[in-house]
């Protein structure tokens, strides 16, 4: 009886829990904006698919945010987190959006909105008066810039046991580095020797100063080289793989490496560089821009900077290192200096502005090749989405709209960017097949992101792109015969991997923009920025985009990670040298 007894309390004990369930489960679904936590959902269609939040409220104020769905990029994942902290902090969505990441920002603000919504109230923002004010501090080292040089400068620095300050005026770190995809250059280092590939610092010399047209600083050129090697094991040792081995653009040899299987190298490398600078406890500030460096008549003695929020305040420091990037997001300079540029889009952060030459206006420092800008040949027309040059190392082909080849498509990129314009309407197309496609990581995220034309067969590929299908089964047979041969009798290509003649195939429209200014703030061997009559500014060091005379006329493809690492360590060097000075 007992037993019996037990049986049944069990049973029924069971039915209350599941009767719960299901009644949660109908609330749930006949309530979807409130879930049983008494959270309101809010949602809405981003970029990439849906963006859904849960908000807390509690008399009318927002004091939480969750982020329940989100296929957006890490970056956007930053900026939906910076966003949600400004809500909670002033209770209101009208917060401006992060330069940079406006669609973003929309998406998350929008998807907050519809919360609010369904919660019923009316948000009553907080008084600016509970702004707290920022004293004037001091430190050994500051930083401005929170891009590679930034923070490859900041890491040695610190290393070294300096106290380091990085400002960057954007709320996310990143810079340009981020969109880097195609590789790092290095010449005799480990992965190349693993791989049997000869290379030598002074091949590499050669083919930078030959892409710069010889106008490159010679002993800039050669310390880049000659470091080369090193800050491929200075950034292994501190957790970035750099496996993988390939060639880009202009280079005489495999020497761009990147990730295993070739994924996109600027992700990996930021995030290696932002994890190594928090952990050793880097004073990062973001959403902080540099407006004034300070200057006594004999030294730098630090920097006045303004938060998004309008508070100013002094960092005085003895050493002040600029990796404030180049300007290739400011069209107005970009026309400036290159009339014949305006107009084309860019492929930049939103944070290269060219902020250093405002900020130096007062201490007549040189700069150098400030008319030297390069246009990168392989972009999405009106997107501004670059496709890596690695696409084209890995074999790829362009074709312009009859169905033809038309340049050696691993030519620098100015003679590349050069033909493309001279092609009907300036639209071409770059194409592949399904070996090459998985031959490199970084084309699975083109393909994720919707950016390729696919088919089965040529013929297909042709139609879709609505040029000569005829016409171009003659150009893949031609170009694949040239493979077989081991000779490009059309264009002299020298490095063709494989043929193009594995289903499906691929094709994406480009057009030449905006990438790099290779100009700016002269600097010697050791990042030392230099006035216009050649001497040194004591205190004040520059790395990275920032700086000019390194890569002359044209950057080659993958030397601008070199430079931002090779430059940044030495800047934080000479920055630490220069505190017992």
């Amino acid at each position: 009886m007992k037993k019996q007894t037990k049986e049944m309390i069990a049973f029924l004990l069971i039915g209350f829990i599941l009767t719960l369930f299901v009644i949660g489960y109908r609330h749930m679904r006949d309530h979807p904006n409130v879930d049983l936590k008494g959270k309101y959902i809010g949602e809405v269609l981003g970029k990439k698919g849906k963006v859904q939040v849960a908000l807390s409220i509690e008399d009318d104020k927002i004091t939480n945010i969750e982020i329940l769905e989100n296929k957006e990029s890490k970056m956007a994942k930053k900026v939906f987190q910076f966003i949600s902290e400004k809500v909670i902090k002033t209770n209101s969505l009208s917060v401006d959006s992060v330069t940079g990441a406006t669609r973003s920002s929309k998406d998350i603000k929008a998807a907050m909105a519809d919360a609010v919504n369904k919660a019923g109230i009316t948000l009553v923002a907080t008084t600016a008066s509970q702004n707290t004010h920022i004293e004037d501090l001091s430190t050994d080292i500051v930083v401005i810039g929170g891009g590679g040089a930034g923070l490859t400068a900041s890491i040695e620095a610190k290393e070294k046991g300096a106290n380091v300050i990085l400002v960057e005026k954007l709320p996310i770190l990143g810079g340009n580095t981020k969109f880097a995809t195609g590789g790092l250059n290095a010449s005799g280092t480990k992965f190349q020797e693993e791989r049997n590939i000869k290379d030598h610092p002074e091949k590499f010399i050669e083919d930078t100063l030959k892409s710069g047209k010889y106008i490159n600083n010679k002993d800039l050129v050669k310390i880049l080289a000659d470091n080369s090697p090193h800050i491929v094991n200075w950034l292994s040792k501190r957790g970035l793989d750099l496996s993988d081995v390939g060639r880009l653009g202009g280079a005489s040899i495999d020497r761009a490496h990147r990730p295993k299987g070739g994924s996109p190298v600027g992700d990996h490398l930021f995030d290696t560089l932002e994890n190594n600078a928090k952990e050793l406890g880097v004073d990062i500030r973001v959403a902080t821009k540099a407006t004034q460096v300070l200057y006594d008549g004999s030294k730098i003695t630090g920097i006045t900077v303004k938060t998004i929020d309008g508070e100013t305040y002094n960092i005085y420091a003895k050493s002040v290192i600029l990796a404030t990037g180049g300007f290739g997001a400011n069209s107005e300079l970009i026309t400036e200096y290159r009339s014949d540029l305006k107009g084309f889009g860019t492929t930049n952060s939103p944070g290269a502005t060219g902020d250093a030459i405002a900020l130096l206006k007062d201490l007549k420092v040189a700069f150098v090749d400030m008319k030297e800008i390069q246009i990168h040949p392989t972009v999405i027309p009106h997107d501004n989405h670059l496709i890596t040059e690695a696409v084209r190392g890995n074999g790829a082909i362009l074709v312009n709209k009859y169905s033809k080849r038309f340049v050696n498509e691993l030519d620098t990129r100015d003679l590349v960017s050069q033909a493309e314009l001279k092609q009907k309407d300036g639209i071409n197309f770059l194409l592949f097949d399904e070996n090459i496609r998985k031959s490199l990581k970084a084309i699975e995220k083109y393909d994720d992101e919707g950016l390729l034309i696919k088919a089965k067969t040529l013929k297909d590929l042709g139609k879709a792109l609505e040029i000569d299908e005829k016409e171009l089964l003659k150009t893949i047979e031609t170009y694949n015969q040239y493979v077989i041969s081991g000779k490009d009798q059309d264009f002299g290509r020298e490095s063709m991997k494989s043929k193009i003649d594995a289903s499906p195939f691929y094709a994406v429209k480009v057009s030449p923009a905006v990438h790099y200014t290779m100009g700016g703030v002269k600097i010697n061997e050791k990042a030392q920025v230099l006035n216009e009559n050649g001497q040194i500014i004591k205190g004040l060091f520059a790395a990275g985009e920032v700086t000019g005379g390194i890569h002359g006329a044209n950057r080659l493809g993958g030397n601008s990670l070199t430079d931002i690492t090779v430059f940044g360590k030495i800047a934080g060097d000479s920055a630490y040298e220069n505190l017992n000075k």
